[in-house]
């Protein structure tokens, strides 16, 4: 079935009255990375990449299919669909556009938050108690958010 479908329909979808494909590397190939493509084989970036495309091209569309074929072992198939529901549907969907243009902000505004942590600890630093305080905790950088965080892996003797 699948070298049916790789020698004769894609072939023929792809290059119309065109000899069938000799290989299966021609056919995935052909398939997978030819323009016009019909199939996407690679990283989550690249199916993103071309559903943007299909999406450009089209002028919009309500599903894309997915086939699941016997080309990679279930542990790997299961991992590959994962990555298509963690990475790829966020992003078409748009569901990380906002962290996105957050983390933009906070790139081009990085020296407005390095001032305010240089004038918190400043203040922090002009109390003596608060001085004395930040010689002890473990983390001074973030010592307000790991206030109630237990200290793991150290053994009996940070229980005592």
């Amino acid at each position: 079935m699948l070298r049916h479908h790789n020698e004769y329909i894609t072939a023929t979808l792809q290059r119309p009255g065109a000899r069938p494909f000799t290989s299966g590397d021609e056919a995935v190939d052909k398939t997978a990375f030819a323009p016009g493509a019909v199939a996407t084989i690679g990283t989550p970036d690249d199916l993103v990449e071309r559903i943007k495309s299909v999406l450009d091209i089209s002028g919009g569309f309500g599903t894309v299919v997915g086939f699941v074929h016997d080309w990679a072992n279930p542990e790997n198939t299961m991992r590959s669909w994962d990555m298509v529901a963690r990475y790829v549907i966020p992003e078409i969907n748009g569901y990380v556009r906002k962290l996105r243009e957050s983390q933009k902000f906070l790139i081009d505004n990085r020296a407005v938050f390095d001032r305010a942590g240089q004038a918190i600890m400043a203040k922090i630093m002009e109390n003596k108690d608060a001085a004395e305080a930040l010689k002890v905790t473990d983390s001074p950088r973030f010592a307000a958010a790991s206030a109630s965080v237990p200290t793991l892996g150290k053994g009996k003797q940070a229980a005592e």
